[in-house]
């Protein structure tokens, strides 16, 4: 039974309505592709910058990248969709001990201040990514949105990154961050992590699953949402005081709410951040 670290409303997800569009065309690509590491001694990566669509990530026993993508164009028309080809690009980088994926397009552009500028001309392109890799490799991987990123199997670092879908990672054995906006965030480890780790969204449940023996300090925060442990805790004192800010003549403080809980002899730093959901720490 899990033990209830602090108790707060629980309130239903938000959910963002999603803008209504009408494409009247459509094509579909199926592309791929066996990548070579131009270094494959020592340490790994891989990265994948995605916009639209989801990306799925399988450790396996091979040395290479076996990389499956499903590309859908949606248009307004086809002068449209022809416009979308030439626009959008995959962009596939190796190098040393890295691949990189990046899909490149207009929605790249950014002003003079930094911030984007593209207008929706009237299509969309999806890359929905299937990629094997080597089980001993450190990921990289972010997409925005329609689509969710699910990685198993993978022992090495992590830095996953999503807006509008959920994370999922199974059988994990290294360290990093899970972050998404609008979903849930899962992360199952078959070994417990020796580095800090990050897991936030905004609307969504956090689950993290841990082995036996756990040692790890937690610092844990959620606005309308249950925390609940599986093994025993105990609270840690805060790690700073409030900042406080003279007004009116008067000092007003403001914590950051989070708690923080200590497992086993404690050890590397887990912070677990929603806003609206659940944290749920669990024993395999």
């Amino acid at each position: 039974m899990k033990k209830a670290i602090g108790l707060l409303l629980l309130a239903g997800l938000v959910s963002l309505p999603a803008a209504a569009k009408e494409y009247k065309v459509q094509k579909t690509e199926d592309i791929q592709k066996t990548l070579a590491f131009a270094d494959p001694s020592g340490s790994r990566e891989i990265m994948v910058d995605n916009i639209f669509g989801s990306i799925t990530v399988e450790g396996y026993s091979g040395k290479d990248i076996m990389l499956t993508i499903r590309k859908t164009i949606k248009a307004r028309s086809q002068a449209i969709l022809e416009l979308a080809q030439r626009e959008v690009k995959l962009d596939i980088t190796t190098e040393g001990r890295s691949i990189d994926l990046y899909v490149d397009g207009p929605f790249r552009d950014q002003d003079e201040d930094g911030r984007q500028n593209w207008r929706n001309p009237g299509y969309q392109v999806h890359y929905d990514f299937d990629i094997k890799v080597p089980q001993r490799i450190d990921i990289s991987l972010k997409t925005v949105t329609e689509g969710d990123i699910v990685v198993n199997g993978v022992e090495g670092d992590f830095d996953v990154r999503n807006v509008n879908g959920k994370v999922t990672m199974t059988e994990m054995t290294g360290s990093g961050r899970a972050h998404t906006v609008n979903g849930a965030v899962k992360v199952v480890f078959r070994r417990n992590p020796n580095e800090n780790c990050s897991f936030k969204t905004v609307n969504g449940d956090l689950d993290v699953y841990f082995t036996d023996n756990l040692s790890a300090d937690f610092q844990l925060k959620t606005f309308h949402g249950d925390m609940l442990s599986d093994f025993p805790v105990k609270y840690l004192p805060l790690k700073s005081a409030p900042q406080g800010e003279r007004k009116s003549g008067k000092y007003v403080y403001k914590g950051n709410r989070f708690v923080g809980v200590q497992t086993g002899r404690g050890g590397p730093e887990m912070t677990m951040d929603t806003l609206n959901g659940d944290i749920l720490i669990h024993k395999r």
